[in-house]
C-alpha cells in the first residue's frame, strides 16, 4: 500500500531456536516488534521441567459456591454459556457426535449443567485458566465425574476456556531415556501472523501444555510450533499505522498515536465475542464506544432532514426484506436439547434410566415422555447486519405478504395518485433471469418498480444509494457482485453491545496474543514460496515450506491462514497441486476490497464529539432517477469516522467502498486529498477546511500479502463452500475469516477459525477424545440405618422420619408446581432479561494500571536511599500512598484520557440500563399473563406462595428453598 507517510520500525534478531533447515540460509530473522524490550523468544511453559504433578483429587461440588441459591448458579451457567456462543439447554453438534453412544436422554441435563458451570468459572474471570480439579468439582455427584471430564476437554480442546493470553497448567511430565523415541520432535508451522494465525498458534501452545502428558507418557516432547510471516510485523489486515507526530498526543502515556489501515470496529462485545475475553478480561486494553449519531450530508453540503432519512430507510429495509426471500434456507444440525427447568434451577434429574441419545437419530418424535427433545438446530432466519454507521435489521421478508404501496403508506410515504394500496412489486422476472441473480439487481429492479408507484425525488435516490454503499462496504464488494441467495448466510450470528473502537490502535490485540503469557516463535520476512506435502500416513516429512529468502521447514503438520486473495492469485505453488474440490472453492468465494483515506490535521473543524458522519454522492448525470448512474460514485467518501478519541490526534477516516474501492487504487495521492478536502469545505462552511497535516492512503489490493481486504458470497458461491474452505487436505490445516462461515469477514470470525484449526490438528495427533464407558456410574442405594434405641438418647433420624413435619410437604409441592409456572413461562418467552454489569470505570485505577511500574521503581528507589539497603524494596502501601499524590498532583491533560474513558464507560452503562429496563418491563408484563393463564388452566393444589401474584419465584424474592 502506498502512503505519505512511511515508517520503519526497527528490528532485533529473533530467537536462535530455529527447526532444522534443510537449505542452509541466514538463520536470524528480522522481529522488529522486539525493539523495545531487546528480548528474545522466550520457551513457552510447557518448554521448561515440569515438577512432578500430584494425582488429582476430585471433590463433588467444590467448585459450586455455597453463598448461592441452585437456582442463582443455574441462572450464572446459563448466562455463561451464552457468552460463549454456545446454546446452554442444547448440545452443541460437535457435543452431541462425541455424546450420541455414550449419554442417556436424563443425563443431558446433568452433562449441560456441569458444561455450563464450567464455562461460568472461566467467563467470570478468564485472567485465570480453568483446571481439571475445578471442572470436575462443577459435578454435583461423584457418578458424573466422567462426564465432567468430557465437558471439560471438550470446551478446552475447542477454545470455548482456556484461549487467548492466559497462563495455562503444564501437564508434561519429564521423558526417561527408556521411553524415549528416537525420532525428531515434531513440528507444526503456521503460515501468516495474522489473527488467525496467531490464534491458531497461541491456542497449539496452550493445548500442548494442558494436554503435554500425552505426548511425554508416549516417549517424546510436546511439538514445537513455528509461525512464518512474510511481513516485518504481526497483525495481517490489522494494521496500526504509527503517525509521524507523536508529540500533543491525547493518549495516556505509552500508547501510540495511530491511524486504522485495516480492522476498525468491534461489532459488540457481548453474546459470545471472544475478544470480550482478550480485550477487556486478559490484555485489559482502553476501547471508544460508539454512539449512532450518525448525520447525513448532501452532495451540495446540506444537512438531510432526520424524517427524510428515516423514510427513506424504512423503504430501504422493506426492499431488503423482499429481496431476502430469495435467500437459502439454512442447513439444520442435529443436537439434543435439554430440560431448561433443570438446568435453569440447577437440579439433577436423580436417575439415568432411558435411551442413549442415538436413538434419536432413527425418531421422528419431536418430543419424548421424559420432556428431552430429539431436535435438530435451525439457523436463524433473521438478525441484524451490523455495519458501519447503520445496523439493517433483515428478517424472513416480513412485508412479502403485503403490498409494495400499502407497506410504503404504513411508512409514511405517499403514493402516487392513480395508484392503489393493492398494487406490489414483482421480483419473480429479475431473479429468474438469471442463473445466478444478484442481490444488486434484484434489489435495483424494486427500487425502480417502487418509482411507478411513489414520487421519489433526486434526494431519495441519493439517500437509497448511501445504504448501497453502506452495504458494499459491509460486503467489500459491489452490491451486483453479490449473491442474492447466501450474501447474509451468516445472519443470526451477530453479537450483542455497541460498536467500539481500540484506543491506541487495534494492533495491540494481536501484539498481545504475540507476547502473552510467553512470546511465540515468529519468523518475521518469510514470504512462503511454495509447499511440498504428502497425503500418505507415515511419512518421514510430511510437508516442507519453502520461503521465498531460501530457507525450507519441515513440518508434520502445516496450518495455512494466507488470506484468500493471496490464494486466489496462486503466488504460493502446491505440489501436488491442491484437489479440485480446494481449488474450485477457492474460485468460487468472492475476496472483496475496501480502502480508506485517513486525513490528520492540527485542529478538528468538525463536530468532536459526533463519532461518523455520512456524505452523499451524486450521479454521474446529474439529478438522475436511473439507479445504474450511481453504481460508479456512491460509496466515494461515502463516511467518515471521527478518530480524535482513539487516535490521540484530530484524524478523519474516509471510507472508499464498491466501485470507488478499485478507483482509489489507481488515482495517486494528491487528486484524492484535493477531492476530500473540497467535499469537507462544502459539508462544514463557512468553517476553513485546510489540507490535513498527514495522509495515509490504503491500497490493499496491491498489499502482495493481501490482495483485497475480506471475503464475500459471490453469485458463484455455492451453500457450505466456507466449510469447504475450512476443510484440511492430508497435512494441510486451512484458517482465516474466508473459512468461518459463522462469522466471515470479521477480526472475531479469524480468531474462532485459529481455535477450530488448532482442535483439528491436535485430534489429527492424538485423536478425539476418550469416553469412559459407562460415562456415568450407576447410582448406589444406600443401606438402611439402623440406630440403637437402649440408650435413651433422642435420636434426630427417627425424629425426623416419625415425625416430618406437615409443612415440607406442602413446600416440596409448592416448590414443584412453581417450577412448572416458570417452566411455561421460560418454554414461552425465554429468561428474564439479565441486568447488565456496573458499566462505571474509576479514572484512578485506570491510571494507576499505567503507572504504577514507574511510580513503584521511583519509591524502590528512594527506600533504597533512606535505608542504605541495594535490596530494600518499598511496600505496596507506600507505592499506594504515592500513586494517590501523583494522580492529585497530576495536570488536567494527564487526566483527561482517563476520565474520558470512565464518562465513556458510564455513558455505554447508563444505555445498557436503559434498555434493560424496558426488556424487563415487556418481560414482567408477558411473565404475568402466562402465569394467570397457567394457573386459570392448572388450578394449584392449594395455596402457592406468590401464585396469584403474576410474578415469578425469582421475582417475589423466594428463599434459597423456594428457588430450587
Amino acid at each position: 500500500m502506498d502512503t505519505h507517510s512511511n515508517s520503519k520500525e526497527n528490528s532485533t534478531p529473533s530467537s536462535k531456536k530455529t527447526p532444522r533447515l534443510i537449505i542452509h540460509g541466514p538463520k536470524m530473522s528480522s522481529t522488529p516488534e522486539l525493539s523495545q524490550s531487546q528480548e528474545a523468544y522466550t520457551p513457552r511453559l510447557s518448554d521448561s521441567s515440569p515438577a512432578k504433578v500430584r494425582p488429582p483429587v476430585f471433590r463433588a461440588r467444590s467448585s459450586i459456591p455455597s453463598s448461592i441459591s441452585p437456582g442463582e448458579f443455574g441462572r450464572q451457567g446459563v448466562v455463561a454459556a451464552y457468552s460463549s456462543r454456545l446454546n446452554p439447554y442444547a448440545l452443541h453438534p460437535g457435543e452431541y457426535k462425541l455424546l450420541r453412544e455414550h449419554i442417556t436422554l436424563p443425563q443431558v441435563s446433568v452433562y449441560l449443567s456441569i458444561r455450563n458451570a464450567i464455562l461460568r468459572l472461566f467467563t467470570r474471570n478468564p485472567l485465570v485458566s480453568v483446571n481439571l480439579v475445578e471442572a470436575v468439582g462443577c459435578a454435583q455427584d461423584a457418578r458424573y465425574f466422567n462426564m465432567a471430564k468430557v465437558a471439560y476437554y471438550w470446551l478446552m480442546r475447542n477454545g470455548y476456556i482456556n484461549f487467548g493470553c492466559v497462563e495455562v497448567l503444564n501437564t508434561a511430565g519429564p521423558v526417561s531415556r527408556t521411553k524415549s523415541k528416537a525420532t525428531r520432535r515434531r513440528t507444526i508451522v503456521v503460515i501468516g501472523a495474522g489473527m488467525s494465525g496467531l490464534g491458531c498458534a497461541r491456542q497449539l501452545e496452550g493445548l500442548f501444555a494442558q494436554l503435554g502428558s500425552q505426548w511425554t507418557n508416549d516417549g517424546e516432547k510436546p511439538p514445537r510450533v513455528i509461525l512464518l510471516e512474510g511481513r516485518n510485523r504481526v497483525g495481517g489486515r490489522v494494521y496500526s499505522h504509527p503517525l509521524r507526530q507523536q508529540t500533543n498526543c491525547d493518549l495516556a502515556s505509552g500508547r501510540r498515536c495511530t491511524a486504522e489501515m485495516g480492522a476498525q470496529i468491534i461489532v459488540g462485545f457481548d453474546h459470545g465475542n471472544p475478544m470480550n475475553a482478550i480485550i477487556r478480561g486478559q490484555l485489559a486494553i482502553p476501547y471508544h464506544v460508539l454512539r449512532d449519531n450518525t448525520i447525513l450530508y448532501d452532495h451540495d453540503g446540506t444537512v438531510v432532514e432526520k424524517s427524510q432519512d428515516v423514510l427513506v430507510e424504512r423503504l430501504y429495509n422493506d426492499i431488503l426484506d423482499r429481496a431476502s426471500v430469495y435467500r437459502n434456507k439454512p442447513v439444520p444440525l442435529r443436537t439434543v436439547e435439554g430440560d431448561r427447568n433443570l438446568i435453569w434451577f440447577g437440579k439433577d434429574t436423580g436417575g439415568e434410566a432411558g435411551p442413549m441419545i442415538s436413538a434419536l437419530e432413527d425418531s421422528d418424535a419431536r418430543e419424548n415422555s421424559t420432556g428431552i427433545n430429539a431436535t435438530v438446530e435451525d439457523k436463524p432466519s433473521s438478525g441484524v447486519e451490523k455495519l458501519a454507521g447503520r445496523a439493517y435489521v433483515l428478517t424472513n421478508g416480513i412485508n412479502s405478504d403485503m403490498s409494495a404501496a400499502e407497506a410504503a403508506h404504513t411508512m409514511g410515504w405517499q403514493v402516487k395518485p392513480n395508484v392503489s394500496l393493492g398494487q406490489s412489486i414483482d421480483l419473480d422476472p429479475i431473479t429468474k433471469s438469471s442463473e445466478h441473480p444478484t442481490l444488486g439487481e434484484t434489489m435495483d429492479d424494486a427500487i425502480r418498480q417502487y418509482g411507478d408507484l411513489l414520487n421519489i425525488t433526486p434526494r431519495d435516490m441519493r439517500l437509497l444509494n448511501w445504504h448501497h454503499a453502506n452495504l458494499e462496504y459491509a460486503n467489500a464488494a459491489t452490491i451486483g457482485s453479490l449473491s442474492l441467495s447466501g450474501w447474509d448466510q451468516d445472519i443470526g450470528n451477530e453479537f450483542e453491545g455497541f460498536h467500539s473502537q481500540i484506543i491506541g490502535g487495534y494492533v495491540q490485540v494481536p501484539r498481545g496474543l504475540w507476547q502473552c503469557p510467553t512470546k511465540l516463535d515468529i519468523r518475521f520476512n518469510h514470504a512462503v514460496k511454495s509447499i511440498r506435502y504428502s497425503s500418505e500416513e507415515h511419512t518421514t516429512v510430511p510437508v516442507r515450506v519453502e520461503c521465498t529468502n531460501g530457507e525450507v521447514f519441515e513440518a508434520d503438520k502445516l496450518v495455512i491462514t494466507t488470506p484468500l486473495g493471496v490464494l486466489k492469485e496462486g503466488s504460493i505453488k502446491f505440489e501436488p497441486p491442491l484437489p479440485d474440490w480446494k481449488a474450485s472453492v477457492i474460485d468460487r468465494l468472492g475476496f472483496g476490497l475496501l480502502n480508506k483515506v485517513i486525513l490528520v490535521y492540527d485542529t478538528p473543524f468538525w463536530e468532536a464529539d459526533r463519532d461518523m458522519f455520512g456524505l452523499l454522492n451524486e450521479a454521474e448525470i446529474q439529478e438522475s432517477l436511473n439507479q445504474k448512474d450511481y453504481d460508479s460514485r456512491r460509496g466515494r467518501f461515502y463516511l467518515f469516522w471521527n478518530c480524535i478519541k482513539t487516535s490521540g490526534r484530530p484524524m478523519l477516516v474516509a471510507l472508499m467502498a464498491g466501485n470507488s474501492a478499485h478507483h482509489t487504487e489507481q488515482t495517486d495521492n494528491d487528486s484524492l486529498i484535493q477531492e476530500v478536502t473540497s467535499r469537507l469545505a462544502k459539508m462544514f462552511a463557512p468553517a476553513k477546511v485546510p489540507l490535513p497535516s498527514e495522509t495515509i492512503v490504503t491500497r490493499w489490493k496491491k498489499d502482495p500479502f493481501a490482495r483485497g481486504s475480506y471475503s464475500y458470497v459471490g453469485p458463484y458461491t455455492q451453500q457450505g463452500d466456507y466449510d469447504k474452505m475450512a476443510q484440511s487436505h492430508g497435512p494441510l490445516h486451512f484458517a482465516g475469516e474466508a473459512t468461518c462461515g459463522s462469522h466471515p469477514a470479521t477480526v472475531h470470525g479469524a480468531y474462532i477459525s485459529g481455535l477450530r484449526a488448532a482442535a483439528e490438528v491436535v485430534e489429527s495427533m492424538i485423536g478425539p477424545i476418550k469416553v469412559e464407558h459407562p460415562l456415568v456410574e450407576k447410582k448406589i442405594k444406600a443401606e438402611p440405618t439402623h440406630v440403637s434405641t437402649t440408650a435413651g438418647l433422642k435420636h434426630k433420624l427417627d425424629e425426623d422420619v416419625t415425625q416430618q413435619p406437615v409443612r415440607n410437604v406442602r413446600q416440596a409441592r409448592d416448590e414443584d408446581y412453581e417450577a412448572s409456572v416458570i417452566g411455561a413461562i421460560l418454554n414461552e418467552i425465554g429468561e428474564r432479561p439479565i441486568r447488565p454489569g456496573r458499566g462505571g470505570l474509576n479514572p484512578f485505577l485506570l491510571y494507576t494500571k499505567d503507572y504504577w511500574h514507574i511510580c513503584k521503581a521511583d519509591c524502590d528507589k528512594a527506600r533504597k536511599e533512606a535505608t542504605g539497603d541495594p535490596t530494600a524494596k518499598a511496600s505496596k502501601t507506600e507505592v499506594r500512598i504515592a500513586l494517590g499524590q501523583m494522580w492529585r498532583n497530576a495536570s488536567p491533560d494527564v487526566k483527561k484520557p482517563y476520565l474520558d474513558q470512565t464518562q465513556s464507560a458510564r455513558e455505554e452503562g447508563a444505555a445498557n440500563v436503559a434498555e434493560y429496563n424496558k426488556r424487563v418491563v415487556d418481560w414482567d408484563r408477558e411473565a404475568a399473563r402466562i402465569r394467570r393463564e397457567y394457573v386459570q388452566n392448572n388450578p394449584p393444589p392449594g395455596a402457592v406462595t406468590g401464585a396469584d401474584t403474576g410474578k415469578t419465584a425469582i421475582e417475589n424474592g423466594g428463599t434459597r428453598n423456594m428457588r430450587r
